[in-house]
């Protein structure tokens, strides 16, 4: 078997060299990028940081009454935001909803026109598709590498690695979405005179709104679990604690930040979750 490993194909080496050649020619638009980021994170921590914590837990606490009109789900919300202060993760919950709500949104802006686009061209999505098996499967860990190339260490690099595992679900199910609206549909509306961006957003779009939805909701998801990961390369929330708690071996400290994560998840799962129809 030595003679089958002594000219090894040159997988690393090859991405060394894609990385070199981007850090080397594109020093200019990733500090960029890492600039336009930064300042969103900070935005939206400004946002969720700087109103007295009961304040912010009021406003949704109204928020989940108006969305869903439900008493239960209205005291949850309130119970569990007033168990993560008590428990101390406040100020690490903003910033996990921080970098989770900033990768969401940078996956939902590129995810959903590249599903639309796929959708229209399978060519398209038969080559992006084993891109997005291989953004899915390969190990986290790997892509966080050229994460800090790039972006040093912070909340941009969390935010980064964070999108490239998410990206395929909202790519993924925008096109399930827009590729599975009935044939009898579209005529009915090029019958009408419809031209192709009046089919897309009259007919294509609303009608796959509840997959892309239900992209949105993975996107959250997936983001929230990215947090611990994201903790490696210096991005701050709830990811911290529970690796300083691993490094300890501090068993209540860890249960203690792995519930207010399931908690935060509960949270924007039920925020997120269509309601259902009456009668069912």
């Amino acid at each position: 078997m030595e003679w089958l490993t002594e000219e090894k194909i040159p997988i690393g080496s090859s991405a060394k060299a894609v990385v070199d050649w981007l850090t080397d020619n594109g020093a200019v638009f990733f500090d960029n990028l890492s600039i336009v980021l930064e300042a969103i994170i900070d935005a939206l921590l400004w946002i969720m940081q700087t109103p007295h914590p009961l304040l912010l837990v009021a406003i949704l606490v109204a928020f989940s009454w108006y969305l869903r009109r439900s008493i239960l789900f209205t005291a949850f919300v309130l119970a569990g935001l007033l168990l993560i202060i008590n428990q101390g993760y406040w100020e690490e919950t903003t910033e996990t909803l921080a970098l989770v709500l900033a990768a969401s949104s940078v996956c939902m802006v590129v995810g959903v026109p590249i599903g639309i686009a796929a959708a229209h061209r399978p060519r398209l999505f038969a080559f992006l598709r084993p891109i997005l098996d291989l953004m899915q499967t390969l190990p986290t860990f790997v892509y966080l590498i050229p994460a800090i190339v790039f972006f040093g260490i912070g909340m941009v690099p969390g935010l980064i690695a964070t999108a490239i595992f998410v990206l395929p679900a909202p790519i993924r199910l925008t096109h399930l979405g827009v590729s599975s609206v009935p044939k009898p549909l579209l005529e009915a509306g090029e019958a009408f005179g419809a031209t192709g961006w009046q089919l897309l957003a009259k007919v294509e779009l609303p009608y796959a709104m509840p997959q892309i939805m239900a992209g949105l909701t993975q996107t959250i998801m997936l983001s929230l679990s990215m947090v611990v990961i994201a903790a490696l390369v210096g991005a701050d929330g709830l990811g911290v604690p529970v690796l300083r708690a691993l490094n300890q071996v501090n068993i209540a400290k860890g249960f203690e930040a792995g519930f207010v994560i399931v908690l935060v998840a509960i949270i924007l799962d039920r925020f997120l979750r269509q309601s259902e129809p009456k009668g069912r």
